[in-house]
């Protein structure tokens, strides 16, 4: 392959904290990707052999380069089409897919096909999902390509008791409802105490909150890192913006991270234990992610039975457009881990953004 070098590129995340994202120039040869960031570029160079997953997608006028490096799934977009069939040999010829865009295929469609190719396993998998908005939801969730090779699906969880089955989907109906039972009503008056809000005006457990269209978690992950280590992801399809900007409106208050870290902690305490004791403590965390993102999180000590080790769970909420996205962990150390929990929250802003762009 002859060496390529294709300009006017952008790319996000930045490879390093607060790093240039634009101007991009990315040179391609038999070996390697470098790219050159910023007015005054820096240079790095990635073997082949260690990006997974890419692909070159098409819309309108403008082409947008996806892979996967350490975990981190990076998009780099150029508004010309000028390199575009230069790079698409490139990424066929690492194994990568290059998608066109349909004329008089729907822009929602498109962007469920681009994006399940890259985070879903292919089209194969959009076409038994069912709706598009469906399958847009699915396609946030983290799955394991995303994690350190340290990672692997986790047959039982406490997490379970907050997440519920890997890949379960719950769709909005007429009936459908909040869930019943003490646990619940207790995490509730929790929160809303916690957070200084009436259960008439609460939007997050209350009686004003909106049923998502759709809902779709993860499965739980786990690794021996940071002494040990659980995490899984919830996605939430809204029929409108509207509904999302509500709930941001509620997750903005000063407390809402350290409140919602403790409702959680109750029902996942009351769920493993039975007992009923009564959650306290935690404290607000508003991660540093690469991509701009609005994020609120919070985290608050836990005691699991059958585990000796102090725990620290963590609750952490991303919103963009129709999604809301819910990262859970429950880690032996922290803060040791909250960078590596920042990488995943822009890992998921990342994919919602990927799909609103494409849509339109």
């Amino acid at each position: 392959m002859s060496p390529l070098s294709s300009s006017g590129w952008s790319v996000a995340p930045s490879f390093v904290p607060h790093g240039a994202s634009a101007p991009v120039t990315l040179l391609f040869d038999d070996d390697a990707l470098t790219q050159l960031a910023g007015d005054e570029p820096v240079a790095w160079q990635t073997p082949w052999v260690e990006i997974v997953h890419l692909q070159l997608a098409r819309s309108g006028r403008a082409m947008a380069l996806f892979g996967t490096v350490a975990g981190v799934r990076y998009c780099w977009r150029n508004a010309s089409l000028a390199d575009y069939d230069a790079v698409g040999d490139v990424v066929r010829a690492h194994g990568g897919e290059v998608t066109r865009r349909r004329r008089r295929a729907g822009p929602l469609a498109l962007a469920v096909v681009l994006l399940l190719a890259s985070f879903a396993g292919g089209i194969a998998a959009w076409l038994s999902s069912g709706p598009h908005e469906l399958a847009s939801a699915r396609a946030v969730n983290l799955s394991i390509r995303d994690l350190p090779s340290s990672f692997s699906a986790a047959p039982t969880s406490v997490l379970g008791y907050l997440f519920g089955p890997a890949n379960q989907v719950i769709t909005s109906t007429p009936t459908t409802a909040a869930p019943a039972g003490s646990s619940w009503v207790k995490a509730t008056a929790a929160f809303e105490s916690c957070l200084g809000v009436s259960h008439s005006a609460d939007r997050v457990y209350g009686a004003a909150g909106q049923m998502p269209d759709y809902q779709v978690t993860s499965p739980i992950f786990s690794s021996s890192d940071f002494g040990g280590i659980q995490l899984a992801t919830i996605t939430q399809y809204y029929a409108t913006t509207a509904m999302v900007e509500k709930d941001r409106a509620e997750m903005s208050r000063a407390n809402f991270g350290a409140c919602f870290a403790r409702a959680n902690a109750q029902l996942l305490v009351d769920g493993a234990t039975g007992t009923g004791e009564t959650q306290t403590g935690g404290i607000n965390w508003t991660p540093s992610t690469y991509v701009r993102a609005w994020a609120r999180g919070g985290v608050v000590d836990v005691t699991v039975p059958g585990i000796t080790t102090p725990l620290h769970l963590v609750m952490v909420v991303t919103i963009a457009h129709h999604y809301e996205v819910t990262l859970g962990a429950l880690v032996a150390q922290w803060p040791q881990s909250r960078d590596f929990l920042s990488g995943l929250l822009s890992t998921l802003k990342a994919r919602v953004d990927s799909l609103d762009t494409l849509a339109v």
